[in-house]
């Protein structure tokens, strides 16, 4: 089988500087692409800035060969994400792959959670997934190819305690990855969504250093390169990666029941009929949302 390589391909990497960002620059590097490492080079928290983290990697990538520059913008603003791809056209002259990867984390209670720390939070990760993949769209749009990762969370996915604001940005991800998927297939554009368990400098506060050294983010990786390459044909899936575990998360609808609306609809029927309502045999996936209002409209007329 042929290598999959990414020869003439640009791509850039937010929060790249360490981690799961820095693997995947690295990777890709490797394989032919020319990279735009992005890193604000600030805290775990999201404070401070310095570009050291960023040229790091980009050094490490030409000492092997390759061809990177640097980005140093922060991804929560509508400018940064502009000039985010500014770098890579000024540089590279294109843009085909994108992978929002950048992220912080402010841990608390929802008891003791200030707005500062669910603002900070959802700037990052949601908004700044938004705000790189919205000056990105248009590049690729035009050139009718891309390949959009964004990143996700089981917290985001399942939920985690202390993590009310991370969690609930990075479910909005998913929210995005699924209306982007419908606007980019037209022109080619796939959008996936990695849900990485790594031991990185942001899980390190909340897992323990033995199942830091076993979740490397070199493990999670060539899931995240092959949703980047030409052979992916996917758009819309959710992929688990993690200390050489990979599995694809779906969200599912039951079959659920009819009532008669005409007839009235009480409480007591929903409490009657509460255990066939949660009931998942049979369950499906849905591609948009209109399929399941059509799935809506079919049981009730039947």
């Amino acid at each position: 089988m042929a290598e999959v390589r990414f020869d003439g391909r640009v791509a850039i990497v937010t929060g790249a500087g360490g981690g799961l960002g820095r693997s995947h620059a690295l990777l890709l590097a490797s394989r032919g692409a020319k990279v735009v490492v992005n890193d604000l080079g600030g805290t775990v928290e999201g404070t401070g800035a310095g570009s050291a983290a960023a040229d790091k990697v980009v050094e490490e990538i030409r000492a092997a060969g390759g061809e990177a520059v640097a980005n140093y913008n922060g991804v929560d603003t509508w400018e940064g994400g502009e000039a985010i791809v500014k770098t890579a056209l000024d540089a590279f002259g294109k843009l085909d792959i994108l992978i929002n990867n950048a992220g912080i984390l402010r841990d608390k209670s929802f008891m003791k959670m200030e707005e500062i720390d669910v603002d900070k939070v959802i700037a990052v990760h949601l908004k700044g997934g938004f705000n790189v993949t919205k000056a990105a769209f248009p590049v690729m749009r035009e050139n009718n190819y891309g390949r959009i990762v964004m990143t996700t969370s089981n917290t985001g996915l399942y939920g985690n305690f202390g993590q009310a604001n991370y969690g609930a940005a990075k479910l909005g991800l998913v929210g995005l990855m699924h209306t982007l998927k419908l606007e980019g297939a037209r022109y080619n554009i796939l959008v996936n969504t990695i849900a990485p368990i790594a031991g990185t400098r942001m899980t390190a506060t909340v897992m323990p250093p033995d199942m830091v050294e076993k979740l490397k983010p070199e493990y999670v990786s060539p899931m995240v390169a092959y949703m980047c390459s030409e052979e992916c044909t996917d758009t819309g899936i959710i992929f688990t990666a993690g200390a050489g575990y990979f599995s694809r998360a779906v969200m599912v609808e039951g079959p659920g029941i009819a009532l008669n609306a005409q007839k009235g609809i009480t409480v007591e029927d929903i409490r009657d009929r509460i255990g066939d309502i949660k009931k998942l045999e049979g369950a499906q996936p849905f591609g948009q949302s209109n399929e399941e209002i059509a799935r809506i409209v079919a049981a009730l007329n039947a």
